[in-house]
């Protein structure tokens, strides 16, 4: 009994960094999902300046433009929040097209 609780011990020490550095990865990951959506924006704006303002059906760069920066927002709340707090979201619009 003594050894598989040594044995419960050293494992859940040695999970332990395992974890944090997971975490720490996936904070980078997320931070540079961050850096990539900001960097979308002079896309949108070329975009939307390319596009026919007479079409029939029109790109809603707005509705996309606020979903980006909900998006953006809820990641970065997300690497600043302390770990372990569930938040709520609304939802996307997703539908583009007008």
């Amino acid at each position: 009994m003594r050894t598989i609780i040594l044995l419960h011990t050293l494992l859940l020490g040695l999970a332990s960094p395992l974890v944090h550095a997971d975490a720490d990865a996936e904070r980078e990951s997320l931070a540079r999902i961050v850096h990539e959506l900001e960097v979308l924006q002079p896309l949108l704006v070329e975009a939307e300046a390319a596009a026919d303002p007479d079409a029939r059906i029109r790109f809603r760069y707005d509705w996309l433009r606020k979903d980006l920066e909900r998006i953006r927002r809820g990641i970065q709340e997300h690497i600043d929040a302390p770990r372990g707090e569930p938040r709520s979201l609304a939802p996307l619009r997703g539908d583009y097209r007008q």
